[in-house]
C-alpha cells in the first residue's frame, strides 16, 4: 500500500540530494529498499533523468512535475497514494 507520507519522504530526499549535488540528473542507490515495502524491488532512484533512457528497475523523480514514476505494465506511470 502506497501512502502519501512515503511518497513525500522519497521526494524530500530527492530534493535534498539534487540541492547537494547540483547536476542535471543524478542516479543513486535506493536507500528506501528496506524501509518502504513497495520500493523494495527498485534498485536505484534517478533524479531528473528522462524516462526514455531511465532504467526500468528504478524510481524516477521528476522535479518539474514534483512526482515519482515507476515502470509498470510496459509504460512509465506516476506513483500516487492508494485509496482506502
Amino acid at each position: 500500500m502506497v501512502t502519501q507520507a512515503e511518497i513525500d519522504k522519497i521526494i524530500a530526499w530527492c530534493k535534498t540530494r539534487k540541492a547537494e549535488i547540483g547536476r542535471s540528473y543524478i542516479i543513486e542507490v535506493n536507500p528506501f529498499q528496506e524501509e518502504i515495502f513497495w520500493a523494495r524491488n527498485k534498485i536505484r532512484i534517478e533524479i531528473d533523468r528522462p524516462t526514455s533512457i531511465a532504467d526500468k528497475n528504478s524510481l524516477v523523480y521528476d522535479s518539474t512535475m514534483d512526482s515519482l514514476h515507476e515502470f509498470s505494465n510496459g509504460s512509465w506511470r506516476r506513483i500516487v497514494p492508494d485509496l482506502m
